[in-house]
């Protein structure tokens, strides 16, 4: 009777990582570049069940048990999310079609070959140096000035040209007076000439990115797997836009209400194994 209760804990504590999950993806359905993430369960390996109390050597087997579910990992969906624009100067997008010569991906940017080898769409990234001078990636293109006249995150972290060094500007100037060419060049538009050229960063294998708060994501894998973009790549980065949050909020309230009502199924199932041991102990002990 016991395994059942460790059963219905398990799924109540799995419910509860998958509530935390979508309720963090909903409040930051408005974050700028945000990803979506993904809650991902997998079953405790099964058990044997065997016929006991007989002879040695004849052993009859029963079946197979399953013994609960854990929340293994959330996976962050790299989808496109929707450009807004915004006019403004200092807001940058980044739109990311990445191609692999004889793949075709699917919607959610995944390819499984006939022999089950899976393969991730390439992902393109603003490079970010954080406070820490550490580099991180992120798709929030909102940057302003800070006042030795970087290009900066709201946080503070300085973004990265193509020559790996923080884009500053000349003293004085606004970041109303950047604008971008096709090359991703910073033209300052008073005087025509380029303060820098954005330096976005192909990700190959976007799952090896690990958040790292303020919307930046640090790379645990291989470092050869982050380099420059290259010209036929299909990245565009757009200037006056900022890329929405690629949330679903319908799909995210619908799994909300199914985490809650899972949760609630296995409580009862608690509650109902209490009652009989109640009884087991109260009641039919004392016959």
């Amino acid at each position: 009777m016991l395994r059942g209760l460790y059963t219905a804990a398990a799924g109540m504590v799995a419910q509860q990582h998958r509530h935390d999950t979508v309720t963090n993806n909903i409040s930051n359905i408005n974050t700028p570049g945000y990803k979506q993430d993904n809650a991902v369960t997998r079953s405790f390996p099964d058990m044997l069940l065997q016929l006991t109390g007989v002879k040695e050597g004849e052993g009859h087997a029963i079946g197979h048990l399953n013994t609960g579910v854990f929340a293994e990992e959330s996976l962050q969906i790299n989808l496109q999310g929707d450009l807004t624009q915004t006019n403004r100067s200092g807001d940058f997008a980044i739109m990311s079609d990445i191609a692999v010569p004889g793949i075709i991906f699917d919607e959610s940017g995944k390819y499984v070959s006939p022999d089950g080898m899976e393969t991730f769409q390439p992902q393109a990234f603003f490079t970010i140096q954080d406070p820490n001078g550490e580099t991180r990636y992120t798709r929030n293109g909102s940057f302003t000035l800070n006042e030795q006249g970087f290009l900066s995150m709201a946080d503070g972290s300085l973004v990265l040209g193509a020559d790996r060094r923080p884009i500053q500007l000349p003293t004085g100037t606004s970041v109303d007076k950047l604008s971008l060419d096709n090359g991703r060049q910073l033209i300052h538009t008073a005087t025509g000439i380029s303060v820098g050229q954005l330096l976005i960063t192909r990700i190959e294998n976007p799952n090896e990115l690990v958040r790292s708060g303020n919307g930046k994501f640090a790379l645990q894998g291989d470092p050869k797997n982050a380099s420059p973009i290259a010209a036929d790549d299909r990245v565009e980065v757009r200037q006056g836009y900022i890329e929405r949050s690629n949330v679903d909020s319908a799909q995210s309230m619908v799994d909300l209400m199914s985490a809650a009502r899972a949760y609630e199924a296995n409580q009862k199932v608690i509650q109902y194994y209490d009652k009989s041991l109640d009884k087991a102990v109260n009641e039919v002990g004392r016959v």
